[in-house]
């Protein structure tokens, strides 16, 4: 990920120790933060966020979108009802115009916190070509800092309007967390995140793929200052969904 023109600095966590103050005071009198400045910052941010720290942001980059947090949500779901009724549009769009007009820079007015499962192909599901969607894709579509520092620089780098956590049914992640069995390598990390779903939602497996993607949105929301900032002033919204493997539909929850 390259930043835009309009990236505007925001200061991350402030831990007192010489080398992040060193760098904090470096990326104010260059008056941008590099790229890997800011990622670390945003990943730090979101720790510290979670460990009780506190945190303070600085006015977020200027949006590129000129979408509303409402219209950017109805692009969306005008999109996914052309995929059911298979009218796809962003098909037809020129192959070569569409990477000449994309090289240099990306403009995407929604993000995506997606399943990595290979049956929701989230571009397709919304009718959406290149550069439009800023796509995070993770088993269980579960939040974690490097997740959330994702979907942090969409926000305040690329100006997405809306940032939309999809479940999807009969999803192995969450079903996997139900059955609680073991399982090999690092795969069982995944439990824990979903588990207050299970917790909440018990052995029903539709349920708890609508409860995890409800929690996951509301992680968003209030454990990262720069994503909270942009919705209390309007500019975001985050909103929670479920995809039908079947029928191709996305519900809103």
């Amino acid at each position: 990920m390259q930043p835009e023109n309009g990236f505007v600095r925001h200061v991350g966590v402030a831990c007192g120790c010489d080398s992040c103050s060193t760098a904090q005071g470096g990326a104010e009198k260059d008056g941008a933060l590099s790229r890997r400045g800011f990622l670390a910052s945003a990943i730090g941010g979101t720790a510290a966020v979670l460990a009780g720290a506190t945190v303070s942001t600085t006015r977020p980059a200027l949006a590129q979108s000129t979408l509303t947090p409402d219209a950017a949500l109805k692009e969306l779901m005008d999109g996914n009802q052309r995929y059911v009724g298979g009218q796809l549009q962003s098909l037809n769009e020129d192959l070569s115009i569409l990477k000449a007009k994309t090289a240099e820079k990306q403009e995407p007015f929604a993000a995506l916190l997606s399943c990595a499962d290979s049956r929701v192909p989230v571009e397709f599901v919304f009718d959406q070509s290149i550069g439009r969607l800023f796509v995070v894709r993770v088993a269980g579509n579960i939040t974690t800092p490097e997740i959330t520092a994702s979907l942090e620089y969409g926000v305040a780098v690329l100006g997405t309007k809306v940032i939309m956590v999809m479940g999807h049914s009969n999803c192995g992640a969450v079903k996997a967390t139900i059955e609680g069995k073991a399982v090999p390598g690092q795969i069982g990390a995944l439990y824990a995140p979903i588990w207050p779903a299970v917790n909440a939602a018990g052995p029903d497996l539709d349920a708890a793929i609508d409860a995890n993607a409800r929690i996951q949105a509301t992680l968003l929301s209030e454990a990262s200052p720069i994503l909270a900032a942009a919705i209390k002033e309007g500019k975001l919204k985050v909103v929670a969904a479920r995809y039908d493997i079947a029928t191709g539909k996305v519900t809103l929850l």
